[in-house]
């Protein structure tokens, strides 16, 4: 009978323990790269460096291979992300510039990711760049998140300073300073790993948003040794610091593994905005880069993985947006993100789409303002303006024109004059920007590539 009895217990007890884990909610992992080439990764079909971590991310996921941000630059692209919102609608369309002004910063009225998992019980944690205001009241930690480890500007050295006289922005964890000795991209993943360690035991949201591959271009010396064979001094250093940013991620996913959190954990990894020419990035096939509206500037690696959950080595092409991550991680949550009191988000969960639940496109069209550049995508059909253009709209099906080289305004006007109509509409609810565009000295090609240098500072 006693023995009977100890069995019972422990079938109950077992039982309890099972329900328990899968109740458990999953933890959500954002990691953010830093002006990427679109062609730099190997499953987009670079040679020159091996990117076998994030290449993992779509072999156990799903790789989108029509994924977008919502602006061709650093911090619209991470307004939009942590608000699910089109950053037009609250004036943030534009870098502030290497002088922010004391205005900068995510207006205070927006809602974030952080804070909305948070009110659901989730440890929020960041690592990294922020790049959304750099006064206090827009730090990390008074934006949802509990803990913070990084740096709130735009760019910022790798290596830490040899003397006094080489300020740079403070990195800080929380509020204070601290000082960093390690090559910035090794101490986040360190601070990652910490992160994953400390809250393994509850569901926890980490977003990881390194500055690699931002200028300044600077690689430490046991990542530049593996391309001794490339030549060009300056892809050389860009393919060491990917190198570098991949194996982070990879410290990171094996942090999962080992505490067996991998199959509970939806795990999303993009770039902010495509490569600039000034850090020797690829875009591929891909025409333009950062700071225009053509595919290179807004079109970027997007890999959503969920072991268990979502199928493995699948593509989805469909045009998903960052927007989208923001309501797929908050479905994978369980959290109702549907109040009146919110602004409404207007990311779609892609979990249905990628699950192959819901065959219809999980977007009409996607949308793009950045100053007088614009663009609305629909089907295959993009409408573009794009700065060192004609300076009339474009139009371009990316289904048989990926590289946006034969302009077919001309020859389609009805569609274009459709898709005026719908980005007409759109346009109607934003704002005007809170701040202008960081002065560009000078127009067309040339004054774009002083843009992109002084953004660099």
């Amino acid at each position: 009978m006693f023995r009977l009895f100890s069995f019972s217990l422990l079938a109950a007890l077992l039982a309890g323990s099972s329900i328990a884990a899968e109740a458990r909610k999953p933890n959500i992992l954002i990691i953010v790269g830093d002006d990427m080439g679109y062609a730099d990764i190997g499953v987009h079909g670079c040679k020159d460096i091996p990117t076998p971590h994030i290449d993992s991310i779509a072999k156990n996921g799903i790789r989108c291979t029509s994924g977008y941000v919502s602006g061709p630059y650093c911090s619209p692209t991470r307004a939009g992300l942590m608000t699910g919102r089109y950053q037009q609608r609250f004036g943030h369309e534009f870098n502030p510039g290497p002088n922010p002004s004391e205005q900068f910063g995510l207006p205070l009225t927006e809602v974030t990711l952080a804070d909305k998992l948070k009110a659901a019980g989730y440890a929020t944690g960041m690592v990294g760049k922020w790049h959304l205001g750099n006064d206090d009241k827009h730090n990390p930690v008074n934006r949802g998140f509990q803990e913070y480890f990084g740096f709130l500007g735009g760019a910022h050295q790798y290596f830490p300073p040899r003397n006094a006289k080489m300020a740079q922005a403070p990195i800080l964890r929380g509020l204070e300073r601290v000082q960093e000795k390690e090559y910035l991209t090794d101490a986040f993943a360190r601070e990652a790993v910490a992160y994953i360690d400390k809250h393994q035991k509850e569901p926890f949201f980490l977003y990881l948003t390194f500055n690699a591959v931002h200028n300044p271009l600077q690689a430490a010396d046991k990542y530049l040794a593996r391309f001794k064979d490339v030549n060009d001094e300056k892809r050389r250093t860009y393919c060491g610091m990917m190198s570098a940013m991949d194996d982070a991620i990879g410290s990171v996913l094996k942090k999962l593994d080992d505490a067996k959190l991998t199959e509970n954990t939806l795990v999303c990894f993009i770039s902010d905005n495509g490569g600039p020419p000034v850090n020797a990035s690829s875009n591929g096939p891909l025409h333009g880069f950062k700071a225009q509206t053509w595919e290179g500037g807004i079109r970027v690696p997007y890999l959503v993985q969920w072991k268990g959950k979502l199928p493995a080595g699948k593509t989805y092409d469909q045009p998903v947006i960052q927007l989208d991550l923001h309501s797929t991680a908050l479905a994978a949550a369980s959290v109702q993100s549907e109040k009146a009191a919110l602004p409404p988000v207007e990311g779609v969960n892609l979990l249905p789409h990628l699950l192959g639940e819901v065959s219809s496109p999980p977007h009409d069209a996607l949308y793009w303002r950045f100053g007088e550049q614009t663009a609305i995508r629909s089907g295959n059909m993009k409408l573009v303006k794009a700065r060192g253009g004609s300076g009339d709209w474009e139009l371009y099906d990316l289904a048989t024109d990926l590289g946006e080289t034969k302009n077919l305004a001309a020859e389609k006007p009805a569609v274009a004059k459709e898709l005026l109509a719908k980005y007409d509409a759109w346009n109607a609810h934003n704002i005007k920007p809170l701040w202008g565009a960081p002065a560009a000295g000078g127009k067309g090609k040339a004054g774009l590539k002083k843009l992109l240098e002084q953004e660099q500072e």
